[in-house]
């Protein structure tokens, strides 16, 4: 019988699905701070939380978003999708926006550089969004992105920036 207050040993990570262990440097909640522009907006700064999960039996990630207004924490911006590598380096990306919009979105990742580059194949339910890019990177513990994006009168340039650390 185990002694009261004694300290339970420490449990080990659930193994991570083959398919997605080229990836498993996203895994785990991020939070930090961004900021976005676009010439047709305001310049803004935002705080940020990133999930990315998965379940050992299944060879996806799912992903979730939120942002905030960085002076006030009103909430901004969420999103939630799934991501899943293949085997030949690619991966598939779906998003829902909280504003309605949808993204599909293919891309290439690099393991050992710890990168993910995607490119929307498909923007749904946008009368103003034609494409949007993703370029994610983890180095020295934190995760920073750029997303680009082009509308109907603005060719594509960069919109959004953060830098996260996992928590």
């Amino acid at each position: 019988m185990e002694a009261a207050g004694a300290a339970s040993p420490p449990t080990e990570p659930p193994p991570t699905h083959p398919a997605v262990a080229p990836l498993a440097f996203l895994l785990g909640k991020w939070r930090g701070e961004g900021e976005g522009s676009f010439p047709t907006i305001s310049s803004f700064r935002y705080g940020e939380e990133l999930l990315f999960s998965h379940h050992p039996s299944k060879p996806v990630i799912s992903y979730t978003q939120k942002t905030w207004k960085a002076a006030s924490g009103e909430p901004m911006h969420a999103e939630s999708g799934y991501w899943r590598p293949r085997p030949d380096g690619s991966v598939d990306v779906v998003i829902a926006q909280s504003t309605g919009l949808a993204e599909v979105q293919k891309g290439s990742y690099d393991a050992e550089k710890k990168t993910v580059t995607l490119q929307s194949e498909l923007v749904g339910n946008a009368s103003k969004v034609k494409q949007i890019t993703r370029t994610f990177q983890v180095a020295d513990g934190e995760l920073s992105y750029v997303v680009q994006m082009a509308t109907i009168t603005t060719s594509l340039q960069p919109h959004l920036r953060a830098l996260l650390k996992r928590i």
